[in-house]
C-alpha cells in the first residue's frame, strides 16, 4: 500500500504556525516571513517529506517555472536549432521548457499560447513566420497582450508586427545578398521554390531575390517561380513541377534549406546534376547540411543565437516594470526588435552556369 503524501497542514501543525504562513514559505507569495518562523517551516518540511504543489506555488506566485517553446515544426531543423538557443537559457535559469507545435495553423498558435497562460507560464518564445492574414495575426496579439497583462512575458522571432519584443532575421537582406553573389558567377536564368503564398518569410524571400536579381538587370519570368511547401517534400514536389516546366534554369533558388534538400533530391532522381546542369542554393544553413553532396550554397542565419536573444529577452524585466530604460536612450520603445545578421556562404553547389534545366 502507497504511503500518503504529507500534506501542508501537517507542515504548518509540525511548526507550529498558521497555514497562510507555511503557504507563504513553501509555495511563495507576497508577504515575507521572518527567517525564524521559514527555518522552522523548512526543517518541518524535511522532516516530513513534503514535496511542494506546483500549481500551489504558481497560483501563489501568479507565474511557474515553465517557459513555453511553440514552433512550427521540431523535425525541422531550423526550429530545433532556434529551440536549442531557448532551452539553454531556460536550463541556466532553472526553469523548464515546454514544447508546443502548431504545423503552421495561426490558430493553433494561438491557442498554445492561452493554454500557456492558464497553466502561468512564467514566459513565451513564439518560433515561425508570419501569415498574411490580418485577422489571425490580431487575434495572436490579442492573445500575447492578454498573456501580458498577467504577468506574462512573450517574444518573437520571427516579422516585427506583433506587440511584443521580436528577434528579426535578415531574410531581405540575405536574399538580395544571395542574389548579387548568383549573377556575379554568370547565372541570367533562374528559377525559386517560392514556398507557400501565405508565409510572409517566403514572400519576402522571393521578393528580395527578385530585387537582387533586377540590380544586375536579369529578370525573374513567373513561369520560373514554383510555390510549394515549406519542407524537404514540398521542396522535392516544386522541383518536379519546375522541371515540367522547361524553363531551362541554370541557378535555382530555394526559400528555405530543406526545401533546397527536396529539390536536389528530385533532380537526381530526374538525371540532372547539381552542379553541373543546375546550380542550387538555400536559405537558414542548418546543421544538417553538413551531410548533403553537393555541398549547399545557402544564406547562413545565426539559429542558436536568435534562439538565445528570444529567450534572453523573454526572462528580462520589461522596461516600465521597475527597472529603468538604458542610461541616454531616450527613444527606446516598450517592443525591442533586434535584427539578425545574414551570410552568404557559396559551396559546392553553385559554380558557374551550367547546361541549365532541360
Amino acid at each position: 500500500m502507497a504511503a500518503r503524501q504529507t500534506t501542508l497542514v501537517q507542515v504548518a501543525e509540525r511548526a507550529g504556525v498558521s497555514l497562510a504562513t507555511a503557504s507563504r514559505v513553501l509555495n511563495g507569495g507576497g508577504r515575507r516571513v521572518s527567517a525564524p518562523l521559514r527555518e522552522r517551516v523548512l526543517a518541518a518540511a524535511t522532516v516530513l517529506g513534503y514535496r511542494p504543489n506546483a500549481s500551489a506555488q504558481a497560483l501563489a506566485r501568479n507565474s511557474s517555472n515553465l517557459v513555453g517553446l511553440v514552433v512550427h515544426d521540431i523535425a525541422d531543423p531550423y526550429f530545433s536549432s532556434i529551440a536549442a538557443g531557448v532551452t539553454e537559457v531556460a536550463e541556466r535559469a532553472g526553469l523548464v521548457v515546454v514544447l508546443g507545435t502548431t504545423g503552421r495553423d495561426p490558430e493553433r498558435e494561438r491557442s498554445l499560447l492561452a493554454t500557456l497562460r492558464a497553466h502561468r507560464a512564467r514566459a513565451v518564445v513564439l518560433v515561425g513566420t508570419r501569415v498574411a492574414d490580418p485577422v489571425a495575426t490580431e487575434r495572436l496579439a490579442a492573445e500575447i497582450r492578454a498573456f501580458v497583462a498577467e504577468g506574462g512575458r512573450v517574444t518573437c522571432v520571427s516579422q516585427a508586427g506583433l506587440p511584443t519584443d521580436t528577434v528579426v532575421p535578415a531574410n531581405r537582406d540575405g536574399a538580395t545578398a544571395l542574389a548579387r553573389r548568383l549573377t556575379a558567377l554568370g547565372h541570367r536564368r533562374f528559377a525559386v521554390l517560392a514556398g507557400p503564398t501565405t508565409l510572409l518569410t517566403a514572400t519576402d524571400r522571393l521578393a528580395a531575390f527578385r530585387a537582387g536579381l533586377a540590380e544586375a538587370g536579369v529578370a525573374l519570368p513567373d513561369d520560373a517561380v514554383v510555390h510549394g511547401e515549406f519542407t524537404r517534400d514540398g521542396g522535392h514536389a516544386a522541383a518536379l513541377e519546375l522541371l515540367s516546366r522547361r524553363t531551362g534554369a541554370t541557378c535555382v533558388f530555394a526559400v528555405n534549406d530543406v526545401m533546397a534538400v527536396g529539390a536536389v533530391a528530385a533532380f537526381r532522381e530526374r538525371g540532372v546534376r547539381v552542379p553541373e546542369d543546375v546550380s542550387v542554393a538555400g536559405f537558414d544553413d542548418i546543421p544538417t547540411l553538413r551531410d548533403l553532396v553537393p555541398a549547399l550554397s545557402t544564406v547562413r542565419l545565426p539559429l542558436t543565437e536568435m534562439g538565445r536573444c528570444a529567450a534572453i529577452m523573454a526572462l528580462d524585466e520589461p522596461v516600465g516594470a521597475g527597472r529603468p530604460a538604458d542610461h541616454g536612450d531616450e527613444h527606446r520603445t516598450e517592443h525591442r526588435h533586434v535584427p539578425m545578421p545574414a551570410e552568404v556562404v557559396l559551396r559546392e553547389s553553385t559554380t558557374a552556369p551550367g547546361a541549365g534545366l532541360p
